[in-house]
């Protein structure tokens, strides 16, 4: 298995499936984690140095942290409804509790915190959606955690693939701290499949092939992506869906296509328009 590919096992006593430290992926700022809670059971976890954002993949719950509690949130009860999830920023130095009101996945996106902005609830109706590139690199985007929106260093946005189309595409990369051009951004991709027994195919690769790896991603794998280029191919009959958290010095996504294939967008683009 690829040494970018961080699989899902059963739950542990805490329902954590998966989780990804800065430690663990050999970098400085992303950290990722998943809970499969059962209906009634509760996850408590103290913040300290970290910001985070609870994303409801599916399920609902009650939420609080030190000073704020959300009572019976959450709407989708699968990914795949493509309706936006209810999502909690929680900042540093705070803690979280979270009491599962039916079966419940959640995804914990972590990052270094300053403390700077209060915990808040993200319903649904601040989740910025739209449609990305056109014919069949075409995707949905839901914008969870924008830059536009206040956070020390996360970024969130979850993205479905139609079955047969490709996303993150142009290949593109933010791994150099070159503003306002290119950000450098760690990244972590979160992987769901429907049918659950399909599968993805993802690459990572960089400019001078230092790495160049093509996975095939399973359902419930996480793929880091340290630098370098990393699109995502959805096969027939199998449509994808992932959650992307990325962090790093400056909290900004300003990325670089690979000029190789930068054609490939402007060229869908113009068919679309005509």
């Amino acid at each position: 298995m690829s040494r970018f590919i961080i699989s899902s096992h059963s739950p542990n006593e805490e329902g954590n499936v998966v989780r990804v430290t800065p430690e663990s992926a050999g970098w400085e700022y992303v950290g990722f984690e998943v809970y499969a809670l059962t209906k009634g059971q509760t996850l408590r976890k103290e913040t300290i140095d970290q910001e985070a954002c609870l994303v409801l993949l599916k399920g609902k719950a009650n939420i609080h942290t030190r000073h704020e509690r959300w009572e019976n949130i959450g709407l989708r009860m699968d990914v795949f409804e493509k309706i936006p999830p209810y999502s909690v920023y929680v900042p540093s130095n705070d803690v979280y509790e979270v009491q599962a009101l039916t079966d419940l996945e959640l995804a914990v996106c972590l990052a270094p915190g300053k403390g700077t902005y209060p915990a808040r609830l993200i319903p649904p109706s601040e989740v910025g959606v739209e449609m990305r590139g056109a014919g069949n690199i075409e995707r949905r985007i839901h914008n969870i955690l924008p830059e536009s929106k206040p956070a020390d260093s996360l970024l969130v946005v979850e993205v479905f693939t139609p079955e047969g189309n490709w996303s993150s595409y142009p290949p593109h990369k933010h791994d150099q701290h070159n503003l306002p051009h290119e950000s450098y951004l760690e990244e972590t991709y979160y992987h769901q499949i429907n049918p659950d027994h399909g599968f993805m195919v993802q690459r990572v690769y960089t400019d001078d092939r230092s790495i160049d790896e093509t996975m095939v991603v399973k359902n419930g794998d996480v793929v880091l992506v340290p630098k370098g280029y990393h699109p995502v191919s959805a096969p027939p009959g199998y449509e994808g869906y992932y959650l992307n958290v990325m962090a790093g010095p400056v909290r900004t996504w300003k990325f670089r296509n690979d000029p190789d294939h930068e054609w490939v967008m402007e060229s869908k683009l113009a068919a679309k328009q005509k």
